[in-house]
C-alpha cells in the first residue's frame, strides 16, 4: 500500500490513548500522519486526559501527557490529504463548535475519504451534519446524538469496531486491534478502487 498523508484533528483533553496510539501506529507502518489543534501551530502541546473504566456508571477522568502537534491548523488544507482521523475525549466537545473543523470533516465525508472516528469523535460528524443514514458504533453516551442526528448507532462490543463505507468508528480505545485493523483495509480499499478508476 502507497504510504497516505492522513490528517488528524485534536484538541486539549483529547484522549490521550484515542491520539498516541493511532498516530504512532499509523506512522509506524509508513502513513504520514499532521495532527492539528485549532489556535496552535506545530511544535506546540495539547494536553490529554486518561479515560478509564474502573467500575462506575461512566469512565474516570485522570490528567495524560502533553501531545505535540506537528501541523499548524491554520496552514493545512483538507483537500491535500488522503484520510481522516478523529479521536475522542472531550476535546470534540468544543472543537465542534468551531466551522472551519466542521468544513474539514465534510470534505473527507463528502468526497468519500477514509475516514476514522472514535468514541467522542463521533461528535465531530454529527455537529457536522454527515450521519444521516450512516451506521455508526460510538462511546454509548453519544449514541443518542447518531441517533437525533439521522443515523444509526451500532452497538459493538468495547473491543469491536464496525464499518460502513468509508466511515470506520468503535466505541473506547480498548478497540484499537480492531478500529486500527478495519481503518487499514479501509485506507487500501480506497488505493484499489482509485487504480480501477484510472
Amino acid at each position: 500500500m502507497a504510504n497516505k498523508k492522513i490528517l488528524m484533528l485534536v484538541g486539549d483533553y483529547v484522549e490521550d490513548y484515542d491520539a498516541m496510539v493511532p498516530f504512532q501506529a499509523l506512522e509506524m507502518v509508513g502513513h504520514q500522519v499532521d495532527a492539528v489543534c485549532p489556535g496552535k501551530k506545530a511544535g506546540e502541546t495539547v494536553r490529554t486526559a486518561i479515560h478509564d473504566f474502573e467500575g462506575e456508571q461512566t469512565y474516570s477522568e485522570k490528567p495524560g501527557h502533553n501531545f505535540q502537534i506537528n501541523a499548524s491548523f491554520e496552514e493545512v488544507k483538507a483537500e491535500a490529504y488522503d484520510a481522516l482521523v478523529l479521536p475522542g475525549g472531550r476535546a470534540p466537545e468544543y472543537l465542534r463548535t468551531n466551522e472551519k473543523v466542521l468544513e474539514m470533516v465534510r470534505h473527507f465525508m463528502n468526497a468519500g475519504k477514509p475516514v476514522a472516528s472514535l468514541c467522542h469523535g463521533t461528535q465531530l460528524l454529527t455537529a457536522a451534519g454527515v450521519v444521516k443514514g450512516r451506521s455508526i458504533s460510538t462511546y454509548p453516551g453519544v449514541g443518542p446524538e447518531v441517533t437525533m442526528a439521522g443515523g444509526k448507532y451500532v452497538d459493538v462490543e468495547m473491543t469491536g469496531a464496525h464499518v460502513d463505507g468509508n466511515l470506520v468508528t468503535a466505541p473506547t480505545w480498548l478497540a484499537h486491534p480492531a478500529y486500527l485493523a478495519k481503518f487499514l483495509q479501509v485506507l487500501e480499499q480506497g488505493e484499489q478502487e482509485k487504480a480501477a478508476k484510472a
